[in-house]
């Protein structure tokens, strides 16, 4: 299996890559099992795309190991494709996941059904060398809830339907098969095949 780094302090998001990538024939490690500190990585990317290179970039420069990154977040289309890139710090620093998906469902009270549609996104971005990265995107299409569902998941799964279901109600392998970050996952081992790094 190849090693490799994957930038990120979220330990739930961590679990989710490491069990999409295993199977894929790919370790993923922290950056405390390759002894790196990554240190804290300022997003000012305007897209998930330019967020996932930055955060990869930064894992790579410091462990020398190939790195993967994901940004992600939900986009609301009632909302002019809010929270966005602002998904994890939506309604202020400091605030619980449940808090964050609870000020979006008040912002989305008086929104009708079928005027609640939105989508998850992840772009996920692989540096392999100096001169060689992989930016892959999945997207999930699905709609807000009226009120959160479910205990499984992370940010804002709950209230994000899937076919009348909640993320935060799906198995993992049920939510890793349509998931926005399964997808580009898949997109990803598509390309690392293409350049035999097949694990």
């Amino acid at each position: 299996m190849k090693k490799f780094i994957i930038a990120t302090n979220n330990q739930k998001k961590l679990l989710e890559l490491d069990r999409i990538l295993n199977p894929l024939g790919i370790n993923a490690v922290t950056a405390k099992d390759a002894g790196v500190d990554l240190g804290g990585v300022e997003e000012t990317g305007t897209t998930f795309e330019e967020n996932a290179f930055i955060k990869a970039i930064s894992a790579f420069e410091k462990s020398g190991l190939p790195a993967i990154a994901d940004d992600s977040g939900l986009m609301v289309d009632a909302l002019k494709g809010r929270p966005g890139v602002y998904t994890a710090r939506y309604g202020g620093e400091g605030l619980s996941d449940k808090e964050r998906y609870m000020y979006l469902l008040e912002e989305m009270k008086n929104i009708p059904k079928e005027k609640r549609t939105a989508r998850f996104v992840s772009a996920i971005c692989c540096v392999l060398s100096e001169n060689e990265k992989i930016t892959v995107r999945g997207e999930c299409v699905g709609e807000i809830a009226f009120e959160p569902s479910g205990e499984g998941g992370f940010g804002y799964d709950p209230i994000f339907l899937y076919e009348g279901k909640s993320f935060a109600i799906l198995s993992p392998e049920e939510k890793d098969s349509i998931s926005h970050r399964g997808k580009a996952l898949r997109l990803l081992r598509d390309e690392l095949l293409k350049r035999n790094i097949d694990g």
